[in-house]
C-alpha cells in the first residue's frame, strides 16, 4: 500500500510530457539494440563475401579477364565479358567503403549475389542505355577484337603489296616470300581494292594474318595492277606503302593468261582469233583483256601518280624462274629484310618447268605449286607471235624507259611459238 502511495506521489510530482519522452527514449534505444544485433549477425558472412571477392577482383586476375577478352573471337561473349568488366571495376570502389554506411553495404551483397549469377544473366540486367554508351564509346575495343586472335600478334593493314601482274609470276613470289620468318601474307587473293572496297577496312584488315612487331604484312592480288581507281584508294589507306610487280614478257604473258582461261572453258576461239579484230589487215585487238594487261606502261603510269618510283619494285618473271634466289635477294632488300630465303630454298623441277620451295633443314619433298602452274602452252602462229612483239615494242620501250630497267624482251621473239609453260 506504502509502494502504490510513494508511485502516485513521483507520478504526480512528475509531468506527464517527461514521463513519456522517458519511456519513448527506453522504447528506442531497445530497438537500437535490437536492430544492432540482427546487424552483428549479417556482418561476419559478408565480410567473408568481400574477401572472397577480393581474391577474385584482383590484379592479376583483372589482367587474366583482359586477355580473355582481347582474344575472344566471339562478338557476344566478348560483350557480355565486357559488361561484367565494367560491373566490377563499379562493385570493387563500393566495396572499399562498406564499413562507412550499411547502404554501401546493401548494394555490395547484391552484387555479390549477381556475380554468383551465369554470364548471361548478368547481361541481360544491363540497361539499354548502357548498352547503347557501350557502342559508342568501343571503337578501340573493336578495334582490337578485330585485330588479336587467339594465337598471337596483331591484325594490320598491308605494308606491302603485290600489285601485279596476273599470270606474272606472283604465286610464285608469295609462296617464296612466306618462307621469310618477318614476313606474313595472306594465301588468297582479298581483291579489296577493285572488288570489295565497299566492305570498308574493316572487313579488309580482319583478311590479314596476325604478326608480331619487326614483321610485315602482305597480301596479293595481281589485278590491281590493271585497276585504274586501285592506285588513289591504296594511297588513301597508306601513302608509304611498299609495292611489287612481278612483269613478264607481255606476249608470253598473254599465252599463258589464254591457256589458262581454256582450261576452264574449252569452247572458246582460238588465240589467234582473239588476238585480232581484224589478222588480214593487221589490226590487233588492245581491248582484249589478255593483250590489254601487257600494256604496262600505260598501267604504270597510273600508279606513278600517286606513288614514286622509290615505292615500287619490278620482279622479272623470267628471272625468277632461272634465277629465283636473286629476284627474291632483291624483294628483301626492297622490304628492308635479311636475306634469309637463298638459293638453299629453291629446287628446280623439269618437269614443272619452274622451282619449287624446299626447306634446307631436311630431306622433305619439295614443295611445287599446284596443277595450275606449269600448263604446256598451245602452239601459236609463228606470224602471230611477229606481229605481237612488234605491236607491244614500243609500249616495252616506254616502260623500260620509267623503270631504269631493261627487261630484255625483244630477245625471247621466236621462243613463244615453241609450246613452252606458265
Amino acid at each position: 500500500m506504502a509502494f502504490w502511495s510513494s508511485t502516485s506521489v513521483f507520478t504526480s510530482k512528475v509531468p506527464r510530457k517527461i514521463l513519456f519522452m522517458f519511456t519513448l527514449s527506453l522504447s528506442v534505444t531497445y530497438l537500437f539494440y535490437s536492430l544492432m544485433s540482427c546487424y552483428n549477425s549479417l556482418q561476419f558472412p559478408l565480410q567473408e563475401n568481400y574477401v572472397y571477392q577480393g581474391r577474385l577482383v584482383t590484379e592479376e586476375t583483372t589482367f587474366v579477364t583482359l586477355r580473355e577478352k582481347l582474344y575472344s573471337t566471339s562478338p557476344q561473349g566478348y560483350l557480355d565479358e565486357e559488361l561484367i568488366e565494367v560491373s566490377a571495376a563499379e562493385k570493387t570502389v563500393a566495396i572499399s567503403t562498406v564499413k562507412d554506411n550499411v547502404e554501401t553495404e546493401q548494394r555490395t551483397l547484391d552484387w555479390v549475389r549477381n556475380q554468383a549469377a551465369p554470364t548471361k544473366t548478368a547481361a541481360v540486367y544491363q540497361s539499354p542505355a548502357l548498352e547503347r554508351e557501350h557502342q559508342e564509346f568501343s571503337t578501340t575495343d573493336n578495334e582490337l577484337r578485330v585485330n588479336c586472335t587467339s594465337d598471337y600478334g596483331v591484325k594490320k593493314l598491308p605494308q606491302a603489296i603485290i600489285i601485279g601482274v596476273k599470270k606474272g609470276g606472283t604465286r610464285a613470289l608469295l609462296e617464296a616470300l612466306r618462307v621469310h620468318p618477318d614476313i606474313r601474307a595472306v594465301g588468297n587473293e582479298p581483291h579489296f581494292f577493285d572488288r570489295n572496297y565497299e566492305k570498308g577496312l574493316d572487313w579488309y584488315r580482319d583478311l590479314m594474318p596476325s604478326t608480331l612487331e619487326g614483321q610485315i604484312t602482305m597480301e596479293k592480288t595481281p589485278s590491281y595492277f590493271v585497276t585504274s581507281h586501285a592506285p588513289k584508294r591504296i594511297h588513301t589507306m597508306a601513302r608509304d606503302i611498299k609495292l611489287i610487280i612481278v612483269v613478264r614478257n607481255p606476249v608470253t604473258r598473254a599465252i599463258s593468261d589464254y591457256t589458262q582461261t581454256l582450261s576452264k572453258k574449252p569452247e572458246i576461239p582460238t588465240f589467234e582469233v582473239l588476238a585480232f579484230k581484224n589478222r588480214t589487215l593487221g589490226l590487233i585487238d588492245a581491248s582484249w583483256s589478255a593483250l590489254r594487261i601487257g600494256i604496262y606502261a600505260l598501267h604504270l603510269e597510273t600508279w606513278m601518280q600517286y606513288f614514286p618510283l622509290a615505292q615500287m619494285h619490278f620482279v622479272s618473271g623470267e628471272r625468277l624462274i632461272v634465277d629465283p634466289a636473286g629476284e627474291m635477294g632483291k624483294v628483301q632488300d626492297f622490304l628492308g629484310l635479311k636475306r634469309i630465303v637463298t638459293d638453299k630454298h629453291f629446287y628446280f623441277n623439269k618437269t614443272k618447268g619452274f622451282p619449287c620451295l624446299k626447306k634446307p633443314e631436311d630431306s622433305s619433298t619439295p614443295r611445287c605449286l599446284g596443277k595450275s602452274k606449269g600448263r604446256t602452252h598451245p602452239k601459236i602462229d609463228p606470224d602471230v607471235i611477229r606481229r605481237l612483239h612488234k605491236f607491244f615494242k614500243p609500249f616495252n620501250m616506254m616502260f623500260y624507259q620509267m623503270t631504269g630497267q631493261n627487261f630484255e624482251w625483244e630477245l625471247e621473239e621466236g621462243s613463244d611459238s615453241r609450246g613452252s609453260q606458265n
